[in-house]
């Protein structure tokens, strides 16, 4: 199957989960691992299974992400399996209670991109996942690669 996963990183740390989706999928699929900027429409041509990664800043996806998104025509992943996960702080370790609200009400990235892949045709193989780091630059919190791994396992073996 091919499989394509994007992705866009600040701090390196939604790149370290790509990279750990990409090389679990890898399994027999021929799996490319992209950043959102190097990537467009046409480089969804034969698919099987798209995934879409971002930091979460402001309570949604990174401008380079939403750009991917809104790049594609309407429909244009029908018959395509679709995964989306962010990379977030953990809502129990924001220490300011108006933040925390916010988050709350707002929340994260791995959200909103899965609806859009959604409404662009794509058929979820996975629920929208986040993995969380330490502070906004991370690192990435302890386990949380291994976490992505069962992710994509779970993906991989639905598919």
């Amino acid at each position: 199957m091919k499989i394509l996963v994007v992705y866009d990183s600040y701090f390196g740390n939604t790149k370290k989960i790509a990279q750990c989706i990409a090389e679990t999928l890898f399994d027999g699929n021929d799996v490319r691992l992209c950043r959102a900027g190097e990537v467009g429409p046409g480089d969804l041509t034969g698919v099987g299974l798209l995934v879409v990664g971002s930091p979460t800043r402001a309570f949604s996806p990174v401008v380079s992400i939403k750009h991917f998104l809104r790049s594609m025509d309407a429909r244009q992943l029908k018959g395509v399996k679709i995964a989306a996960f962010d990379t977030r702080i953990a809502l129990d370790s924001i220490r300011s209670k108006v933040l925390r609200k916010l988050v709350g009400t707002l929340g994260y990235a791995a959200e909103p991109v899965s609806r859009k892949l959604i409404r662009k045709g794509g058929e979820a193989a996975a629920d929208p996942a986040g993995f969380f780091v330490t502070d906004s630059e991370g690192p990435l919190k302890q386990g949380e690669i291994q976490r992505a791994a069962e992710w994509a396992e779970g993906i991989r073996n639905s598919v």
